[in-house]
C-alpha cells in the first residue's frame, strides 16, 4: 500500500528526471467560473502528461536484475510513453499493450521511445489476460497504470508540488479537481495533500457515461462503466477503479464530478486561449468542472493531466469554442 514515505521517496528518485511543472492563473478564467481556478500544468511534463512521474518512479524501483529483463505495461498512450520514456532511459526494454483506437500520435511517440507497440480491440479482448501472458512468456515486470504502489507514489509528487505551490500562492483551502481514470493521480496526490496541505480536498472529475470512480464513491463499492469506448476522453476511460486506488480515494477525496464531452472541448480551448496550453480532452474534463460545475469553493486547484492530443481534435475545439 502506498504511503507517505513511498511518495517521499519516490520524489527522491524522480529529482533531476521529471519537470517541476506550474501553477498557472489566469483572471478571465476566474471571471468565466465565478470563483478562483488556478490550473497545475501537467499537460508540460516530460512525455506531455503527468504519467511520466509514475513510469520511473516504477521502472526505478524494479531490482536491476528484473528490470534488465524488461518491462510491460498497457495503456491508451500516456501511460505508455511514461514507462517507455523511463525504461528507455535505464537502457531497459519495454513492451506496450495499446487499445487500437488509441490516437494515432500516442501509438506514434511511444514506438519513439523505443517501446514495441502490441496492439490489441479493447471492446473483444482482455488488456490484463495479454499483458499477463506477454509478461510470463518473456519475463517482463508488469507495471499497471494506477494498480501499482510505485506508481501510485511516483504520481504523488504531483501533490506535493501542489501544496507548495499553492501556499506560496496564499491557497489554504479548497478542492483539488484531478481528471480520474483508475484513480492513480487522484490517489497519490489525496496521500499527499492529507500530509502537506489537509485544508485541499480531493474531487475526481470523469466524463459523462465513463462515471465509475464516481459512482464508486457514492455507494461505497467498486463499480464497473457499462462501456469503454465512447467518449472523446480517450485517456481516462477504465473499466473499473482501481483496488488499490479506490480506498484512498474513499477515505479522502469528496463526491467525484461529471462533466460532457462538449465542456472538455470547450475547456480545451479556454485553456489555449487565456493559458496558452495545449490540452487534450481527458486532460481537460477536471479544468471543464472548474468552470462549469456548481456548488464548488471559492477556490478550485485543477489538474490539466496531459496535453497529447491528436490536431484533428484540437482543430476541432479550437474551431468550436475559441
Amino acid at each position: 500500500m502506498t504511503d507517505i514515505a513511498m511518495i517521499t521517496a519516490a520524489t527522491a528518485r524522480l529529482q533531476g528526471h521529471v519537470r517541476q511543472t506550474p501553477l498557472l492563473h489566469a483572471p478571465l478564467l476566474d471571471r468565466l467560473a465565478g470563483r478562483r481556478v488556478f490550473v497545475k500544468a501537467e499537460c508540460l511534463q516530460l512525455t506531455g502528461s503527468f504519467k511520466a512521474r509514475g513510469g520511473w518512479a516504477a521502472v526505478s524501483a524494479i531490482d536491476p536484475v528484473a528490470r534488465q529483463r524488461g518491462v510491460i505495461a498497457f495503456s491508451s498512450g500516456n501511460h505508455a510513453q511514461g514507462v517507455a520514456l523511463a525504461a528507455a532511459r535505464h537502457d531497459c526494454p519495454c513492451v506496450i499493450l495499446m487499445p487500437s483506437d488509441a490516437p494515432a500520435v500516442k501509438i506514434a511517440n511511444t514506438r519513439a521511445y523505443g517501446a514495441e507497440v502490441v496492439l490489441y480491440d479493447r471492446e473483444t479482448e482482455d488488456r490484463d489476460a495479454l499483458g499477463a501472458g506477454i509478461a510470463a512468456d518473456r519475463g517482463l515486470t508488469l507495471i499497471r497504470p494506477y494498480d501499482d504502489a510505485q506508481v501510485i507514489a511516483g504520481q504523488g509528487t504531483t501533490g506535493f508540488e501542489i501544496a507548495a505551490q499553492a501556499a506560496d500562492a496564499g491557497v489554504t483551502s479548497g478542492d483539488v479537481l484531478v481528471c480520474c481514470g483508475g484513480g492513480g493521480l487522484a490517489s497519490g496526490i489525496a496521500l499527499a495533500l492529507e500530509d502537506r496541505a489537509p485544508g485541499l480536498r480531493v474531487r475526481t472529475v470523469e466524463p459523462v457515461g465513463f462515471d465509475d470512480m464516481a459512482r464508486s464513491l457514492a455507494t461505497g463499492s467498486r463499480v464497473r462503466n457499462a462501456a469503454l469506448q465512447g467518449s472523446i476522453c480517450d485517456a481516462i476511460l477504465t473499466p473499473t477503479p482501481g483496488a488499490l486506488t479506490f480506498p484512498i480515494l474513499q477515505r479522502l477525496a469528496g463526491p467525484g464530478l461529471v462533466v460532457t464531452d462538449d465542456q472538455a472541448l470547450q475547456a480545451v480551448a479556454l485553456a489555449f486561449t487565456h493559458l496558452r496550453i495545449v490540452l487534450e480532452p481527458g486532460g481537460a474534463v477536471a479544468l471543464a468542472a472548474a468552470l462549469f460545475a456548481p456548488d464548488l469553493p471559492d477556490t478550485v486547484i485543477a489538474v490539466a493531466t496531459g496535453g497529447n492530443v491528436d490536431p484533428a481534435t484540437f482543430a476541432m475545439a479550437l474551431g468550436r469554442f475559441a
